[in-house]
């Protein structure tokens, strides 16, 4: 069997650049979306309902994706499609989501057309261009790197993904303390800083993923067969319709799969609290101000995005560490005492007034974020078959989706009728998972 070779530093680094965009989607998206739908007239308590458009459409689309892109042959490549596609759908969904509001007044009295419904839907078209876009960054890692680079490819996509995160998270605040754009606006309408830190977010996403699709150049068909030892590429496989041959996949795919599910589960179900939450639980635990339209709402929804951006500087530092780290206590030891980390740092965020000393939260969130994005998918590449990489890592998102529905369906419920409205209670609940979660990982059972 012919061996893959060891690409550089700076192979990797340019075959996962387009992450660094993708991620300031991500970040523009988790920070600011609860202020946009709440300014759009969202109850608090129906938040994550609106945010449930993310996991859906990411459980229906990255499969389908992840299926199609290991059957996708042409002169761009495998996987290079789908990131010119998905890049070009997500730059016009970023320039859309803050401006829903223009496709309906907000005078509007019927639900079916209410302007928080149109929000919703701009975060569901939105997530699923990102999803386009991001699935098959995952399975290429699989596609190009020999198993013992699959540690350090996840772990550079994570360091971008934190710069990325980084600097999408602080762009609402940058826009208004660097270039005066407003940060409140009258009722009903999105603030001039958010709909800037959108557009420049737009520019680079696809900037960043136009990178990646000039400098990087994937293996033919007939190099993959010769590094997976003969084994059909997933274009010589028996002919199914799409749908019966993702059906299939799912009922044998690996064991390790649905062992690594449950702690996604718990990790998942904690991340969905803290990105739906924050803004509305610290607007109302330190700022006494619940009411979107306040100055003191406005300032909160500016320091969340400035908190979010620390946990992911951190993520960003902390992911080179992982690659040593891991080698010498193993990936499984490494992953669970990150997520002891972010559980202590989301379960002190109750416990904190002074949003100063809040960064101490986030340097666990950080940590437990880096190891999220790396750990899990690095065990999962070595145990798939690589015919089917980017069928099963699309599949693998079923279990970052379901807890985000589950947390969606019954979260509001109760927010409103256990926690009478105080949000910041889901953010400690979400604490208690990410335990759970690190429990969990001792489960995991490599091949």
């Amino acid at each position: 069997m012919k061996k893959k070779p060891f690409l550089s530093f700076w192979q990797i680094w340019n075959m996962t650049f387009g992450f660094l965009g993708i991620q300031f989607g991500f970040a523009l998206q988790n920070a600011n979306s609860s202020r946009i739908l709440q300014t759009y007239g969202a109850d608090v308590e129906h938040l994550s309902l609106f945010w449930l458009a993310a996991p859906l459409t990411g459980m229906i689309i990255q499969p389908i994706v992840g299926h199609y892109s290991d059957r996708t042959w042409c002169k761009l490549g495998r996987r290079r499609p789908f990131f010119l596609v998905g890049a070009i759908l997500t730059t016009i969904a970023l320039v859309l989501m803050p401006n829903a509001g223009l496709f309906l007044s907000p005078e509007t009295t019927h639900a079916i057309l209410s302007p928080v419904l149109i929000g919703a839907g701009m975060l569901m078209i939105m997530d699923a261009s990102i999803n386009i876009t991001m699935e098959p960054f995952r399975a290429l890692v699989g596609d190009m790197l020999p198993d013992e680079q699959h540690t350090t490819g996840f772990s550079i996509q994570t360091f971008l993904i934190g710069i990325g995160a980084v600097v999408g998270s602080w762009l609402p605040s940058i826009m208004h303390k660097a270039f005066g754009f407003s940060n409140t606006a009258v009722a009903g309408e999105v603030a001039d800083n958010v709909k800037y830190a959108f557009y420049a977010g737009a520019a680079i996403l696809f900037l960043s993923v136009l990178w990646t699709i000039l400098k990087t150049k994937e293996y033919s068909p007939q190099e993959m067969a010769e590094f997976n030892e003969g084994r059909a590429t997933a274009t010589d496989t028996k002919k199914r319709s799409g749908f019966m041959e993702i059906m299939h996949d799912i009922a044998h795919m690996p064991k390790v799969m649905w062992q690594l599910g449950l702690c996604q589960f718990f990790a998942w179900f904690a991340l969905y609290s803290m990105w739906v939450y924050t803004t509305p639980a610290l607007a109302e635990h330190v700022y006494a101000s619940p009411d979107p339209a306040s100055s003191g709402y406005a300032t909160a929804g500016d320091k969340v995005g400035e908190l979010f951006g620390i946990y992911n500087f951190v993520a960003m530092l902390f992911a080179l560490l992982l690659i040593p780290i891991a080698k010498r206590i193993g990936r499984k030891m490494t992953h669970a005492v990150c997520l002891c980390l972010g559980g202590a740092g989301l379960i002190s965020l109750y416990l904190l007034t002074d949003t100063n000393m809040m960064i101490i939260s986030m340097i666990g969130i950080g940590i437990a974020w880096a190891s999220i994005l790396a750990m899990p998918y690095a065990i999962l590449s070595d145990n798939l078959p690589p015919e089917k990489m980017g069928t099963y890592m699309g599949i693998f998102n079923f279990f970052i989706t379901l807890p985000q529905i589950t947390n969606g369906v019954i979260h509001g419920w109760i927010v409103r009728n256990i926690y009478s409205g105080h949000t910041i209670y889901a953010l400690l609940t979400g604490g208690f998972f990410l335990f759970f979660a690190a429990a969990a990982v001792f489960l995991v059972k490599k091949k």
